[in-house]
């Protein structure tokens, strides 16, 4: 079982590695050997270490999106692909400004794209906002296919639901090896900010969690 986030020690971060948890997965040698490996493929290895510069570089001075231009120009990427959520199409549309404005190309598409009812999908009208209505539903599995014919060196998400982005992410990598990364997450709540209720989960929001938190 792995628990690293239960976990006391330091010793993966400080190298004591004579200092590691009984259950911690630093045990088993082989698949850390095998991982290895992975890293020093040419495909991995060059992005990598530009990943690494630009967290040297920019630590704790560089927004996100800084990080993001950073890697394109570092990765010498010409073209990125943004699939983004509607109801984020105001920040999307700045985010592909920025990076236009830097030099880099960019393809968009919004989630609603193809423009089906939910109930073409399987979606009862009990499970939409508004029952009887048309109400289109979200198309991650299209975005990725359509991304992945353009050519796109690198995928942002912007704002995808819960659930969609993750079919965002397995299509992806079927329909293409571009790497992908995420600008923001959807959190109607807080802003699109979900660590915020993490940081308010004993307070303001307790209740929403449904079962209590227990303190650890």
């Amino acid at each position: 079982m792995l628990t690293c986030d239960s976990c006391v020690s330091t010793a993966c971060k400080d190298h004591k590695l004579d200092k590691i948890p009984a259950n911690c997965p630093m045990h088993q040698k082989e698949p850390y050997a095998s991982i290895m490996q992975e890293y020093r493929k040419e495909e991995n290895a060059g992005f990598l270490k530009e990943c690494a510069y630009v967290e040297s570089v920019g630590y704790g001075q560089w927004n996100r999106i800084r990080e993001i231009v950073e890697l394109c120009r570092n990765m010498n990427y010409r073209k990125v692909g943004v699939a983004f959520c509607i109801g984020l199409k105001k920040e999307a549309k700045i985010f592909c400004k920025i990076l236009r404005e830097r030099g880099i190309a960019v393809e968009s598409i919004c989630c609603k794209n193809g423009s089906y009812d939910k109930t073409e999908v399987g979606i009862p009208e009990d499970g939409k906002l508004k029952p009887g209505e048309f109400e289109p539903s979200c198309n991650p599995i299209a975005q990725a296919w359509f991304l992945a014919h353009t050519d796109a060196d690198l995928f942002v998400m912007i704002g995808l639901c819960v659930g969609h982005d993750s079919l965002f992410l397995r299509y992806a990598a079927r329909f293409s090896d571009a790497p992908v990364t995420v600008l923001a997450v959807k959190d109607r709540v807080t802003g699109h900010n979900p660590c915020a209720a993490l940081y308010g989960a004993e307070g303001f929001f307790k209740k929403t969690f449904g079962d209590k938190i227990e303190e650890s």
